[in-house]
Protein backbone atom coordinates (compact mmCIF):
# COMPACT_ATOMS: atom_id res chain seq x y z
CA UNK A 1 0.00 0.00 0.00
CA UNK A 2 2.75 2.48 0.51
CA UNK A 3 5.11 1.48 -2.41
CA UNK A 4 3.00 3.30 -4.65
CA UNK A 5 4.60 4.84 -7.45
CA UNK A 6 3.72 8.24 -6.11
CA UNK A 7 5.19 7.56 -3.12
CA UNK A 8 8.30 5.94 -4.09
CA UNK A 9 9.18 8.70 -6.82
CA UNK A 10 8.67 11.43 -3.57
CA UNK A 11 10.89 9.21 -1.99
CA UNK A 12 13.83 8.81 -4.87
CA UNK A 13 13.21 12.80 -4.88
CA UNK A 14 14.34 13.00 -1.29
CA UNK A 15 16.92 11.22 -1.56
CA UNK A 16 18.39 12.93 -4.42
CA UNK A 17 17.55 16.32 -2.49
CA UNK A 18 20.15 14.99 0.45
CA UNK A 19 22.78 13.62 -1.75
CA UNK A 20 22.51 17.16 -3.69
CA UNK A 21 22.97 18.73 0.45
CA UNK A 22 25.94 16.65 0.61
CA UNK A 23 27.71 17.23 -2.59
CA UNK A 24 26.70 21.06 -2.27
CA UNK A 25 28.93 21.14 1.24
CA UNK A 26 31.87 19.70 -0.51
CA UNK A 27 32.10 22.02 -2.90
CA UNK A 28 31.85 24.35 -0.65
CA UNK A 29 34.32 22.37 1.75
CA UNK A 30 36.64 22.55 -0.96
CA UNK A 31 36.19 26.42 -2.06
CA UNK A 32 39.89 27.19 -1.62
CA UNK A 33 41.38 24.15 -2.71
CA UNK A 34 43.76 24.80 -5.55
CA UNK A 35 42.22 22.76 -8.54
CA UNK A 36 39.42 21.24 -7.09
CA UNK A 37 36.41 20.95 -9.61
CA UNK A 38 32.53 21.16 -8.54
CA UNK A 39 29.96 18.83 -8.71
CA UNK A 40 26.50 18.78 -8.93
CA UNK A 41 23.16 16.34 -9.04
CA UNK A 42 21.48 15.53 -11.65
CA UNK A 43 18.06 13.92 -11.42
CA UNK A 44 15.11 15.86 -12.05
CA UNK A 45 16.02 16.13 -15.64
CA UNK A 46 16.25 12.14 -15.52
CA UNK A 47 13.44 11.69 -14.05
CA UNK A 48 11.95 14.27 -16.39
CA UNK A 49 13.24 12.38 -19.90
CA UNK A 50 11.89 8.80 -18.20
CA UNK A 51 8.39 9.86 -17.62
CA UNK A 52 8.33 11.33 -21.42
CA UNK A 53 9.22 8.27 -22.63
CA UNK A 54 5.70 6.66 -21.15
CA UNK A 55 2.92 6.43 -22.88
CA UNK A 56 -0.13 8.03 -20.88
CA UNK A 57 -0.88 4.37 -19.81
CA UNK A 58 0.93 3.16 -16.74
CA UNK A 59 2.18 -0.43 -17.64
CA UNK A 60 3.31 -2.86 -15.72
CA UNK A 61 6.95 -4.94 -16.94
CA UNK A 62 6.41 -8.44 -14.74
CA UNK A 63 9.80 -9.17 -16.98
CA UNK A 64 13.02 -7.34 -17.35
CA UNK A 65 13.00 -8.66 -20.94
CA UNK A 66 9.50 -6.89 -21.96
CA UNK A 67 9.16 -3.98 -23.71
CA UNK A 68 6.90 -2.19 -21.77
CA UNK A 69 7.13 2.22 -20.56
CA UNK A 70 10.17 3.11 -18.61
CA UNK A 71 9.99 2.98 -15.02
CA UNK A 72 10.50 6.02 -13.21
CA UNK A 73 11.40 4.43 -9.96
CA UNK A 74 14.10 2.95 -11.34
CA UNK A 75 16.02 6.37 -12.41
CA UNK A 76 18.82 7.15 -9.41
CA UNK A 77 20.17 10.60 -8.99
CA UNK A 78 23.95 11.22 -10.84
CA UNK A 79 26.87 13.05 -9.53
CA UNK A 80 28.49 15.13 -12.61
CA UNK A 81 32.01 17.07 -11.89
CA UNK A 82 32.27 20.32 -13.88
CA UNK A 83 36.00 19.58 -15.42
CA UNK A 84 35.68 21.64 -18.31
CA UNK A 85 35.73 25.23 -16.42
CA UNK A 86 37.74 27.13 -14.04
CA UNK A 87 36.87 30.41 -12.73
CA UNK A 88 40.34 30.81 -10.48
CA UNK A 89 44.26 30.77 -11.72
CA UNK A 90 44.87 27.85 -9.09
CA UNK A 91 42.36 25.33 -11.33
CA UNK A 92 39.45 25.60 -8.80
CA UNK A 93 35.87 26.26 -10.15
CA UNK A 94 33.72 26.19 -7.27
CA UNK A 95 31.78 29.78 -6.91
CA UNK A 96 30.46 30.51 -3.91
CA UNK A 97 27.41 32.82 -4.71
CA UNK A 98 25.85 29.73 -6.78
CA UNK A 99 26.73 27.33 -4.35
CA UNK A 100 25.01 29.04 -1.84
CA UNK A 101 22.25 30.03 -4.24
CA UNK A 102 21.86 25.75 -5.46
CA UNK A 103 21.68 25.10 -1.62
CA UNK A 104 18.69 27.34 -1.22
CA UNK A 105 16.91 26.15 -3.79
CA UNK A 106 17.37 22.49 -2.75
CA UNK A 107 16.01 23.33 0.49
CA UNK A 108 13.19 24.88 -1.23
CA UNK A 109 12.67 21.59 -2.88
CA UNK A 110 13.54 19.24 -0.10
CA UNK A 111 10.28 20.98 1.74
CA UNK A 112 8.13 20.36 -0.98
CA UNK A 113 8.79 17.02 -1.58
CA UNK A 114 8.01 16.81 2.04
CA UNK A 115 4.87 18.29 2.65
CA UNK A 116 3.66 16.22 -1.03
CA UNK A 117 4.64 13.19 1.07
CA UNK A 118 2.37 14.16 4.30
CA UNK A 119 -0.31 15.09 1.74
CA UNK A 120 -0.12 11.60 0.44
CA UNK A 121 0.20 10.10 3.59
CA UNK A 122 -2.58 11.88 4.78
CA UNK A 123 -4.73 10.86 2.24
CA UNK A 124 -4.37 7.26 3.00
CA UNK A 125 -4.71 7.95 6.64
CA UNK A 126 -7.96 8.83 6.09
CA UNK A 127 -9.54 6.02 3.77
CA UNK A 128 -7.56 3.94 6.30
CA UNK A 129 -10.06 5.25 9.19
CA UNK A 130 -12.88 6.26 7.55
CA UNK A 131 -15.61 4.60 8.67
CA UNK A 132 -18.93 2.93 6.06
Amino acid sequence: MFETTNLKVLEMGLNAASERQNVIANNLANIDTPGFKQSNVVFEDLLNESLQQGDTLPLTRTNPAHFGNPDPTQVQPRIVTQTNTSIRPDGNNVDMDQQMTELAKNGIYHNSLTQLISSQLALLRMVISEKP
